[in-house]
């Protein structure tokens, strides 16, 4: 095991290393890039006067990596450290924390095209019907997850998966970033300068206590034929054949709330969205 003290930052900061990770693998991960340059700015903001913990500033003061996964050879996937966070009167932070990095959720709504555009009748929502090891589910009913391509384009698992049953592709020119819509229009009824504010990155955080995960909310809205809808409405049930691992049902509007209760990308995409909608954003 081995330990280097972190580049461009004072106070120094000792990082502890897992034998099987090296200083150029983590510095170049990019979760760990992400944040690492949050907490210092977040950390930087204490020097204001009006901060809470001004009189007693707490200071990031090592780093211990304790476990780390690779994907695909060397590229590394997750990683867990502890930070020790700190203030001078001996009080700490909790600083457990799992890097994997941002993803993105999709809320993907289908409407006929016979009815009226302005109304909100008969909306679809796309969900996926997958394990998920973690949750100790082998089908959980989820928003899609996946990614934005080099293009912006939906890609991943899930989008793979659409475009298969339905031949819908999602491209990057339709999509609509609830997430960084709602924090405009939040960040913009404030008085606060940017530099005395915190940086965090542009979507939800599902798990904060212990995870950096962040997840934009793109809204992907599409008028079909009443006849394609029927379709995919008998054809997408979420029931699995044998060994099919991820699946694909459709789910009303008014009832996402119930269906994906149990998934944050369900609950913040179906909350942004009518929080949007009601005060005309969308």
């Amino acid at each position: 095991m081995s330990t280097f003290i972190l580049p461009n930052i004072a106070p120094q900061v000792p990082v502890h290393l897992t034998s099987d990770l090296t200083k150029e693998q983590l510095l170049s991960f990019p979760a760990f890039k992400t944040w690492i340059s949050t907490l210092q700015h977040s950390l930087s903001t204490q020097s204001q006067k009006s901060h809470t913990f001004h009189d007693a500033p707490y200071i990031l003061r090592k780093i211990d990596i304790q476990a780390v996964d690779f994907f695909g050879g060397q590229r590394v996937g997750f990683l867990k450290l502890k930070a020790d966070v700190s203030n001078d009167n001996g009080e700490k932070l909790p600083g457990s924390v799992f890097l994997r990095g941002g993803s993105v959720g999709m809320m993907l709504i289908l409407q006929p095209d016979d009815t009226p555009p302005e109304t909100e009748a008969e909306k679809q929502v796309i969900l996926t019907i997958q394990p998920r090891i973690p949750a100790g589910s082998l089908s959980l009913a989820e928003l899609p997850a996946g990614m934005l391509d080099d293009s912006g384009t939906f890609a991943g698992g899930a989008a793979k998966e659409i475009a298969e049953e339905t031949g819908l592709e999602i491209p990057a020119e339709d999509l609509i970033d609830l997430t960084r819509l709602a924090l405009a229009t939040s960040s913009s009824t404030t008085s606060s300068s940017s530099e005395d504010e915190e940086r965090l990155q542009q979507g939800v955080y599902p798990s904060p206590g212990g995870c950096d995960e962040f997840i934009p909310i793109f809204l992907w809205q599409k008028r079909v034929p009443r006849e394609q809808l029927k379709e995919w409405q008998g054809k997408l049930t979420g029931l699995r054949e044998d060994g099919e691992k991820i699946t694909l049902m459709l789910c009303p509007l008014e009832k996402l709330w119930r269906v994906g209760g149990r998934d944050a990308k369900a609950l913040a995409g179906w909350a942004l969205y009518e929080g949007l909608r009601k005060e005309g954003k969308i």
